[in-house]
């Protein structure tokens, strides 16, 4: 059954028991203080190469911000792709604008010479 069929999802309890969840969840890990949930089909898991002392660094991050490294790296990439996704929308922006700019009466043609512009 792939993650994309589950019809139902179990609640696994501190105490060791399970029950039915409300559908479109995969399962709530309920502990005494905390509960976990993961939803189905909107996650995607990947692989990471990080050195060593760089995932060291992040998961003492983590451990202080009471959050996992998953969290920091989907918070730390959404922003790359929204600061992206800004960028690319004001460059079309300004590219339209420049296209599109109003006549200096010209007519695309300049009404000086390099030497006028140059007197002294």
């Amino acid at each position: 059954m792939g993650l994309g069929s589950v019809r139902h999802a179990d609640v696994i309890c501190a105490d060791g028991g399970r029950r039915l969840a409300r559908p479109g969840w995969r399962r709530i890990i309920l502990t005494f203080f905390r509960a976990t949930l993961e939803f189905v089909g909107e996650n995607q898991n990947i692989t990471l190469s990080v050195p060593r002392e760089v995932l060291r660094r992040v998961k003492r991050l983590a451990a202080d911000r009471d959050t996992s490294v998953s969290a920091l790296m989907t918070e730390a990439l959404t922003q790359l792709a929204d600061a992206n996704r800004r960028y690319t929308t004001a460059r079309k922006r300004a590219l339209a604008a420049m296209k599109s700019a109003r006549s200096l009466g010209t007519r695309g043609r300049p009404t000086w010479t390099r030497d006028e512009l140059h007197e002294r």
